[in-house]
């Protein structure tokens, strides 16, 4: 451990044995959680984040929109209005996220909801669609007051909870123990060649409770897609050079996908849910022409395609070949049969009779 997090130490202990007794109080029913009549999949972390929530939540939505309603509901996290705002056409990322942007642009035929109060937020879904056969909450592990019906526990196969410490020392939000709560526990971001070797190791490391399910999910990248509407432009087959550009936890992923095209990646890397101004466009723009080459683009994430949905900074970047790379997930042999039908049989049992 580094000299600095050493000094963190108390700081982490505190902090742990605060949500410790927050923990307790809700467990002993101090603090009441409150369980709702329709399947309520919770999909979070113990981590700050970096886990691959986004992509997750997506593939629950694909799994399960043809057949049944289906809504999302976050907390729009660093949106700048309260409350809670259903998602429609007009909704920019300052109203509702990034994340919940994102969902609302890919799948119309799904209800997108932010509301920091997440209780607040089923009941008025569930009144404004009596038809709603499962709300999806995305990056709610810790939010206790609601007791969902599927819980979803997301790690990082580079950086597995177990390894990891208490905020400030390291990335955890509450001790270990608090995974105890999840039905499903995935391991994210894992190589796509994965031995079993390695998943029996993992198993072991994890000490999964005898009811607890473990899946193992990998990135994919579909083709990368350009950013403004240019029939003309498509990305080359030979580069010199790649600037990403990302306001992610955790890049690293995509930087192993991206040399597959190039060695020569030069990255911007932004924080979390960065908030993009015209300098930070003044600064990609600088950088992308520095590159001492012709055969060069630029390349962002989706999420961060939300943050940009602006004119004024849409347009530093209007005449540059500027794209963005989507990202799904995918899970390894027999997972993905048994992960799928997990999901489905606890819908199906569990939604209403309309």
């Amino acid at each position: 451990m580094r000299f600095i997090q050493f000094l963190l130490l108390p700081f982490s202990l505190l902090y742990g044995m605060v949500m410790l007794v927050r923990n307790m109080l809700f467990d002993l029913g101090v603090i009441p959680s409150e369980k709702f009549s329709i399947p309520v999949i919770s999909v979070g972390n113990l981590s700050m984040g970096g886990t691959g929530k986004t992509p997750h939540i997506e593939y629950l939505i694909r799994l399960l929109y043809g057949n049944y309603f289906v809504a999302t509901l976050s907390r729009g996290y660093k949106r700048e209005s309260k409350g809670f705002i259903l998602a429609n056409k007009e909704s920019n990322v300052n109203d509702i996220g990034d994340e919940p942007l994102q969902y609302l642009r890919k799948f119309e035929q799904v209800k997108v909801a932010v509301d920091e109060k997440r209780v607040r937020g089923i009941h008025y879904l569930m009144e404004k669609f009596p038809g709603i056969d499962v709300i999806l909450l995305d990056d709610a592990y810790q939010h206790r007051y609601v007791k969902p019906g599927l819980s979803i526990l997301l790690t990082d196969y580079r950086h597995l909870y177990i390894n990891d410490h208490m905020v400030p020392s390291g990335t955890l939000r509450e001790f270990t123990i608090g995974a105890n709560r999840a039905d499903i526990i995935i391991i994210t971001k894992t190589p796509k060649i994965f031995s079993p070797i390695t998943r029996r190791r993992i198993l072991e490391d994890l000490h999964p409770k005898p009811f607890q399910k473990v899946f193992f999910s990998y990135l994919t990248y579909p083709e990368p897609i350009p950013v403004f509407d240019d029939s003309s432009l498509v990305f080359p087959s030979k580069l010199s050079f790649i600037l990403l550009f990302t306001g992610i936890a955790n890049n690293y992923p995509l930087v192993e996908h991206l040399e597959r095209f190039t060695s020569e990646i030069k990255t911007l890397h932004f924080p979390d849910h960065h908030a993009y101004t015209t300098e930070d466009m003044e600064r990609i723009r600088k950088a992308y022409t520095d590159l001492p080459t012709q055969k060069k683009v630029i390349i962002t994430t989706e999420k961060d395609l939300m943050r940009l949905k602006t004119a004024e900074l849409s347009n530093f970047l209007k005449n540059l070949p500027l794209f963005y790379l989507p990202v799904e997930i995918e899970f390894h042999d027999k997972d993905k049969l048994a992960f799928d039908t997990e999901i489905t049989d606890y819908v199906r049992k569990n939604k209403r009779n309309h």
